[in-house]
């Protein structure tokens, strides 16, 4: 692995490559082109390169004042356990300071996120379009 290369922008990506991450993870996927709206749509975005690679990325979307939810943080499954993710994360909390952080993680992703000093909810609450699929993957009760 050389030095990886860090984008803040949405130049230049292959959204199909988004969208094949995700999914090779086990994280909900779209079309590239929703992918890319999402992504143009956010307050920041990481995008991580191993030279011309995409090995990782992330957004968060905010009102810039004190609140933000970070979301699609996903590295490429041969690239996780080298500090990637923890490096996406860390640049998207620099990025907005002075903001709260909601996310929800993957289920059994929860450690990744405590270790970056993320706490767990007590009063979380969600309204899902898949509200059925979303509980059988264990995201609510």
């Amino acid at each position: 692995m050389k030095k990886l290369r860090v984008q803040h922008d949405c130049d230049h990506i292959d959204w199909q490559d988004v969208s094949d991450i995700l999914k090779s993870v086990g994280m909900a996927y779209f079309k590239g082109e929703t992918h890319q709206k999402a992504f143009k749509n956010s307050r920041t975005v990481v995008f991580v390169f191993d030279d011309e690679k995409l090995v990782g990325f992330g957004r968060a979307i905010s009102d810039g004042a004190y609140q933000a939810a970070i979301y699609d943080v996903a590295v490429r499954p041969e690239y996780q356990g080298r500090k990637v993710g923890s490096m996406i994360v860390q640049q998207i909390v620099e990025s907005i300071p002075h903001c709260n952080f909601l996310l929800y993680a993957a289920p059994g992703k929860e450690e990744f996120y405590q270790k970056l000093n993320f706490r767990r909810m007590k009063t979380g609450m969600a309204l899902f379009l898949n509200s059925d699929q979303m509980q059988s993957k264990g995201f609510t009760e």
